[in-house]
């Protein structure tokens, strides 16, 4: 960057030698004055008012016009031989709170840049003490043929000077407050609190000029000759009055709709349509979680009673029933949850038992079988060794 004015930092005894550069750049779209008829360009001449002849700039110079308008000739020697301190010297006056600085009196930034390497050192001492310090320096400087007032303080590693109005150059508000004794309701304050959340915070780099890109398309249409098709206009109400509690509801609803689309853009890049989320009453939800338990549950009894229905013969003839918690395991759904689990188990339990139970009455049931048969076998044999003498008799 080109430096636009060298000289140094008086800091009590200690000189620092610096060099002045802008910190601001002026990126507005400036405009040609033409002639219609011809698109000509329109310059300005300087001419002399007494002989109407065009001068150049090195016949110009300055003067001070009197209150009867005469004109007092004022050269730059005599300029220079004024007793001005700060024509190179930004002179450090004091050092005050930043908030001691009234905003109304900051004009152009500046970054001071060390001049040279032994600069280095001083420099980076007086940035230090201003960080430790949480305060800035207030100073006279001369610029452009006059002496002004700044204000330096640090930004990132690098010292900044604002320019500042002198205090009697900021005129007092008068009129500006609105006439009348005016009162705000709390309920207006607090929707206003509300607009104020809900707009929230900003990344200041991410704001930029909307008017110069308008500006910049249309300059590039009309070169390529294109229409420019004019943009529709904005509702402004028609400066009707309108209900400022209506107006600060739409605003906080306007603002949560624009976050919210904002929001959802976020993840794709691109604008999301934004529905409302239909509310489910605590009675519907009630409503559904039973409706689903119910169903759960009789799914669950038919199964369990088409396993209850299973049955199976023992060798003795009898019927054997089986039960069905395997089949019931399988058939529950998963979302019945550990108490079902543990009915489950006892089921299986229970299960087992019967299981049990039936081979013990089986095992019973054959051994006594066996024994009947073993006795009617025997009794058969000692009826007919009986009935065999007696027939003897009879036939003798």
């Amino acid at each position: 960057m080109r430096s636009i004015w060298n000289g140094a930092i008086s800091f009590g005894l200690v000189s620092i030698p610096i060099k002045l550069v802008n910190a601001t750049e002026n990126h507005s779209i400036s405009f040609r004055q033409i002639h219609l008829a011809d698109g000509g360009r329109i310059r300005y001449r300087k001419v002399c008012e007494l002989d109407e002849e065009e001068v150049s700039g090195g016949e110009i110079g300055k003067a001070y016009e009197d209150a009867d308008g005469t004109m007092i000739p004022i050269t730059d020697e005599d300029l220079a031989q004024l007793p001005l301190p700060t024509a190179k010297t930004i002179e450090i006056v004091a050092f005050v709170p930043a908030d001691r600085i009234d905003p109304l009196q900051m004009d152009a930034a500046y970054y001071l840049s060390a001049n040279g390497v032994p600069a280095a050192k001083p420099y980076t001492l007086l940035r230090e003490a201003l960080k430790r310090s949480n305060r800035v320096a207030v100073a006279k400087y001369a610029l452009r043929g006059r002496e002004r007032l700044g204000m330096l303080r640090v930004v990132d590693d690098v010292i900044a000077m604002h320019g500042l109005l002198w205090p009697d150059e900021i005129r007092a508000p008068q009129d500006a407050a609105p006439d009348g004794d005016i009162t705000v309701r709390d309920a207006e304050l607090d929707l206003a609190d509300a607009l104020m959340d809900t707009l929230g915070e900003v990344d200041m780099d991410s704001l930029h000029d909307d008017y110069r890109e308008a500006v910049e398309e249309l300059v590039a249409a009309k070169a390529a000759g294109e229409t420019v098709l004019p943009a529709e206009p904005e509702d402004t109400g028609d400066g009707k009055v309108i209900d400022l509690i209506a107006a600060l509801e739409s605003s906080v609803r306007a603002a949560r709709n624009s976050r919210n689309v904002e929001g959802a853009g976020d993840g794709d890049g691109g604008m999301a349509d934004v529905h409302p989320l239909k509310k489910t009453s605590s009675k519907t939800s009630g409503k559904t979680a039973r409706t689903t338990e119910a169903e759960q549950t009789t799914k669950a009894e038919q199964t369990t009673g088409t396993a209850k229905k299973t049955t199976h013969r023992t060798p003795t003839g009898k019927t054997v029933t089986r039960s069905g918690s395997s089949t019931a395991k399988k058939s529950a759904p998963k979302s019945i949850g550990a108490k079902k689990s543990t009915s489950t188990a006892k089921k299986s339990a229970g299960s087992a038992g019967s299981r049990t139970t039936a081979k013990k009455s089986t095992t019973k049931t054959a051994t006594k079988t066996a024994t009947k048969k073993r006795t009617s076998s025997s009794s058969g044999g000692t009826t007919a060794k009986k009935t065999a003498p007696s027939r003897k008799r009879t036939s003798a």
